[in-house]
């Protein structure tokens, strides 16, 4: 049986506690209790989430478990040096030990993270690169998996994280099976991006939307500023305009970004040749795509299909 923790502390985000149901989803399909979901803190008793409400916990063990998973905070701030010796000795016999979110900085405090590539919240990168410099951050990932650990971007990316355990675990049929029953639409692996091509540009404009939309849909046919600003009802000189005014990106720009992300989504749910990918996803040409890639991940498709078939392989 895989005994797994969850750690958590006063004020952590609620949210990472979603990552039970899929170890309890788990166990449900396989018709046996494989997992073993422990909510622990320090000392045990009853923690407070940063929403008010507690939750009642059990006092960490050294040795007791096999994964070790460390909630996030919304807050970035000064952490007890007795909760970084908790995990020091907790994880020190555990097969792996994952962060969620903010985590990882309690991770990074315990000396957990020397020569490991990781991951967080695009929105605290800025601050992890700063208090560890030495530390490797790939701040574009879901989640990262460097041998004995795991890191997750957001608190959301937990359930992703926990999904690919069970995928090493227990195999990629079990793990498909948990997300459907979560009713979990696109199975994501640390290769995807953290933010949504169509989040990153965030319209404002219904005009815009409306364009966004219709090139989503449509990213085999046609869609040049004209064909854009037809779908937006503006002529082309006045939807160009609007579009940089309300993006900071030129038109072709985004469609750009909308056709990697399709692209790179194909990639992690089924088995496609990059020429296939270049088709669908209306690039045309496997040229077209590769320079797209590189502008996007720094990657060559080629290098990117290898990555996520290396992550299904784990």
């Amino acid at each position: 049986m895989h005994t797994v923790a969850l750690v958590v502390y006063p004020q952590f985000q609620s949210l990472s506690l979603a990552v039970a149901s899929v170890f309890e989803c788990a166990n449900l399909l396989r018709g046996e209790a494989v997992y073993d979901f422990k909510l622990v803190s320090e000392q045990g008793g009853l923690i407070a989430t940063s929403q008010g409400f507690s939750v009642d916990t059990q006092a960490m063990v050294a040795g007791a478990y096999d994964t070790i998973i460390l909630s996030g905070y919304l807050e970035v701030g000064d952490v007890p040096e007795t909760l970084l010796g908790c995990l020091r000795k907790a994880s020190s016999q555990s097969r792996r030990i994952a962060s969620l979110c903010t985590g990882l900085f309690l991770l990074a405090e315990a000396g957990l993270l020397q020569g490991k590539k990781v991951t967080t919240h695009w929105l605290h990168a800025p601050a992890f690169k700063r208090r560890f410099p030495d530390i490797q951050l790939e701040d574009a990932r879901l989640f990262s998996v460097d041998g004995d650990i795991w890191s997750g971007a957001g608190m959301s990316a937990g359930i992703d994280l926990a999904l690919a355990m069970v995928e090493q675990d227990l195999g990629r049929d079990i793990a498909r099976q948990v997300a459907r029953k979560l009713l979990i639409s696109e199975r994501r692996s640390g290769e995807h991006a953290q933010l949504s091509a169509l989040l990153e540009l965030d319209p404002k404009s219904d005009r815009v939307q409306l364009a966004m939309a219709y090139a989503k849909e449509n990213l085999r046919s046609d869609l040049s500023v004209e064909a854009l600003a037809s779908a937006a009802r503006l002529s082309p000189r006045q939807f160009s305009r609007l579009f940089k005014d309300q993006t900071g990106e030129t038109p072709a720009k985004a469609v750009e970004k909308l056709r990697v992300e399709a692209a790179r989504i194909m990639m992690e749910t089924g088995h496609h040749s990059v020429n296939v990918l270049a088709r669908e996803t209306g690039f045309g040409d496997r040229e077209r795509m590769r320079q797209a890639f590189q502008r996007a991940f720094g990657k060559s498709p080629q290098a990117m299909l290898k990555g996520v078939a290396l992550e299904a392989g784990q």
